[in-house]
């Protein structure tokens, strides 16, 4: 690996980059990085950059909280570790380079609080069953002047939703993301001017669950690189205003066996079968865990509301906006390698890693429980009475700190899938978040999230 990161050292430096990100994303979905001179990767990749261990229990405020025992001092060292394979010179940042890091401890064992390590044995132990993931997230955010102090006073496009019309008053930032991401090896699906304000959305075509959860990574340096630019910033938070539509990040999962995907049905397409059906049950009976995994920040529960396309309530729909999964069938068109199941109850601040992480993990444990999913739902729960909700067990989800916590706290097998370790310190960031939040209006917790992502 020292070779190879010399080697691209050398190509860099000869190509005008002078230093190189090394990135992760913490237990609040927040970046963080170190900048390594070009000439120092070979040395980074050997030997790591040094980190205190405490990034584990930064809140989102940036607060270090040490209500979790292994980390309940100042004292401790990690080393961050970067992934070469995955290195790539930043388009719009033309003297910098990427790649994402894995934290290991001082002594260079694998540090038991690393997000890609743990995703990395998920995926492993889903290999083991015989099982691969695809994963794909799309991406939602909201678009201002680069000096505005938030969305609602200065929109960076005035709509109409879905128009091109309102790209063209974004045509330069437009251009520049199509040709960024496609120079840092990012692909996209689509883009295009969302139903929030001052929202676009693009979205990553699928990959593996790591590399998903890199990507998701790069495409955030790409846009606010992007956007700077050309005169702008974006916000990534769940929120941009308590009155609006706000961000999600949806992730779309599909898992494999031999070159199959389980969730293409040909007798019926329109509703998954056998292992298929039980990843998607897998997915129903750990939602609520999985949402404060996916949701985990005080605004992403004030987004979760009815009638939003959010998702409010737990259930599975065919197509369904309203529905927390959104079992997106394949068809005659499309082909069967494009059904999936889109999670809607996701946004920026998910660590990309430990979201694919419980998401993995409940898909499994469906599968491996041969779980069975009731009836799909084509309407919108929010429409009806609280006895029709109760008559069909159709649920809120968990929205505020304390649902979220007592959700993943019951969670035997997002916990087996964390590791202990982990699992307490993002237990107590949250807890921090909470006891941060509890006077505060939704205003100003929406404000205070606006720029974090």
């Amino acid at each position: 690996m020292t070779k190879a990161a010399s080697a691209a050292a050398k190509d860099l430096a000869a190509d005008g980059v002078r230093g190189v990100h090394l990135s992760w994303a913490d237990n609040n979905g927040i970046p963080r990085s170190r900048v390594v001179p070009v000439a120092g990767l070979a040395d980074a990749a050997a030997r790591g950059v040094g980190a205190t261990s405490l990034f584990a229990v930064f809140d989102s405020h940036d607060r270090i909280t040490y209500q979790h025992e292994g980390l309940a001092t100042p004292s401790g060292d990690i080393r961050l570790v970067p992934v070469i394979e995955r290195l790539r010179r930043l388009s719009g940042q033309p003297a910098l380079a990427w790649a994402p890091m894995r934290q290991s401890a001082a002594d260079g064992t694998p540090w038991p609080y690393c997000q890609r390590t743990r995703l990395e044995r998920q995926v492993a132990a889903a290999a083991d069953h015989g099982i691969e993931l695809l994963a794909g997230f799309e991406l939602e955010f909201a678009v201002t002047s680069a000096e505005a102090s938030d969305i609602v006073g200065s929109p960076g496009h005035r709509g109409p939703a879905y128009s091109p019309h309102a790209l063209v008053q974004l045509d330069a930032f437009v251009a520049a993301l199509l040709r960024d991401f496609e120079a840092n090896g990012l692909r996209i699906g689509q883009l295009h001017a969302e139903y929030g304000l001052a929202q676009l959305e693009l979205s990553l075509v699928a990959t593996d669950p790591v590399s998903a959860a890199d990507d998701q990574l790069l495409a955030r340096q790409t846009i606010h690189a992007a956007a700077r630019a050309n005169g702008l910033k974006v916000s990534f938070a769940p929120l941009v205003s308590p009155y609006v539509p706000g961000n999600g990040w949806h992730l779309h999962t599909s898992p494999w066996r031999k070159g199959r995907n389980l969730l293409a049905g040909k007798e019926n397409p329109a509703r998954p079968v056998g292992e298929g059906a039980a990843y998607l049950a897998g997915l129903l009976r750990e939602l609520g865990a999985i949402t404060a995994v996916t949701a985990p920040s005080v605004p992403s529960g004030a987004r979760l509301r009815p009638g939003y396309f959010a998702s409010a309530y737990a259930f599975w729909g065919v197509e369904n906006r309203e529905a927390p999964l959104r079992f997106v069938p394949g068809s005659a068109l499309t082909g069967d390698g494009q059904a999936n199941v889109e999670l809607k109850p996701c946004d920026a601040s998910a660590n990309p890693y430990l979201a694919l992480t419980a998401v993995l993990a409940a898909g499994l444990g469906g599968i491996a429980d041969h779980g069975v999913p009731p009836d799909p739902i084509g309407q919108d729960p929010g429409t009806w009475s609280a006895g029709e909700r109760e008559r069909l067990g159709v649920a809120r989800l968990p929205v505020t700190p304390a649902e979220r916590a007592a959700a993943l706290a019951s969670s035997a097998r997002i916990r087996e899938a964390f590791g202990d370790e982990l699992f307490g310190a993002f237990a107590a960031v949250r807890a921090s978040d909470a006891e941060w939040a509890q006077d505060k209006s939704l205003d100003e917790v929406v404000h205070a999230h606006l720029w974090r992502y």
